[in-house]
């Protein structure tokens, strides 16, 4: 895989990624004000790269992915830039946008059962976006479905079942076998294990990485389960508050993280056979905070171990933590600008 990289550049250069997000927002608008979600993201995928996205409940990043392709409700207001492959997706008219999704990019829903209409054989719903584009007649969709699922580890007989026929594992197969389709040039797979066991956990990652890889698709990923993304991605992108806090590749962020709260994720997960680790977990104390009264400074601050007094204050943004990384962390300034 191509490596992804974080580039700094001027509003109408053009850049060499498939996927370039330039100071991107997302604001809802409710009955009480509004609510920042998404805070000033940029980020650049370059093709057949694969970027994970981490962080707890509520740090953005599944509103980030759901407003790649504009599939945010109305009172959702997106500023910045999103260009997929050069264009800007932002700025497509609606026949543009529905050409693109599925055909330019397509997504892995979090809950396969709920992505699955429940009355309509999985044959039907996976052909249903070739025919909708006019990649494929009937006989031909039908021939296509079959390949799909045979990628995804499924018996083209399988074609003629129901969702609730199958299992969770069996489930997520559809969805993939969905998104690869219209042969896209990239998949967004929001948290597309995480209604799994373990077992079929592993066997979903597996299936996820080889076609990744044998298709040269780009891929972004999204979990609160670092050790998950390492293993899958290239890189990682940590956020908390709606911000990216710390971006690098994936195994120097998930084995040295530089910001506290990276640390904190990926110390939250017990050490497989290491009984002190299993009844003493090392988690992060405290919640995210309310996104409408978010504390100045560091966001992070008030949970933070090696806080400082200036945190609270400090306007934070990410300074470079070594080759190819950054993190917004005081501390990560002061150690750069002392070596």
């Amino acid at each position: 895989m191509s490596e992804t990289t974080q580039q700094a550049r001027q509003p109408g250069t053009p850049g060499a990624g498939l996927l370039e997000l330039d100071d991107v927002s997302v604001t809802y608008r409710i009955a009480a004000g509004e609510v920042p979600a998404v805070r000033g993201v940029s980020l650049t995928l370059g093709s057949g790269s694969a970027l994970g996205i981490a962080g707890e409940s509520g740090s953005g990043k599944s509103t980030l992915a759901m407003a790649l392709l504009r599939l945010l409700p109305k009172d959702a207001r997106i500023g910045g830039r999103i260009l997929l492959d050069g264009e800007d997706v932002l700025a497509m008219k609606w026949g543009r946008l529905r050409a693109v999704r599925w055909a330019g990019a397509s997504i892995v829903f979090q809950g396969a059962q709920h992505g699955l209409n429940p009355v309509r054989r999985i044959g039907d719903q996976i052909a249903e976006p070739l025919l909708v584009h006019d990649l494929a007649r009937p006989e031909a969709a039908r021939k296509r479905v079959a390949e799909l699922l045979d990628q995804v580890g499924l018996p083209a007989w399988r074609a003629r079942s129901y969702p609730h026929e199958l299992s969770g594992g069996q489930r997520q197969r559809v969805m993939i076998a969905m998104a690869l389709a219209c042969a896209p040039k990239l998949i967004i797979a929001d948290e597309p294990t995480t209604a799994l066991d373990v077992m079929v956990q592993a066997q979903v990652l597996t299936l996820i990485k080889e076609l990744v890889a044998e298709h040269g698709i780009s891929l972004i990923m999204i979990s609160h389960d670092l050790s998950v993304l390492a293993d899958v991605c290239d890189r990682l992108a940590v956020m908390y508050a709606g911000r990216v806090i710390e971006h690098g590749p994936s195994a120097e962020v998930f084995h040295a993280a530089r910001h506290p709260y990276s640390r904190a994720l990926a110390a939250a997960f017990p050490t497989v056979g290491d009984p002190a680790s299993r009844m003493a977990p090392r988690g992060l104390g405290g919640d995210p905070p309310d996104p409408m009264r978010l504390p100045g400074g560091c966001s992070f601050h008030p949970r933070c171990p090696v806080a400082l007094d200036g945190c609270a204050s400090l306007d934070v943004e990410l300074w470079p933590a070594g080759p190819d990384r950054t993190a917004a962390c005081v501390h990560v300034r002061e150690k750069e600008e002392a070596s």
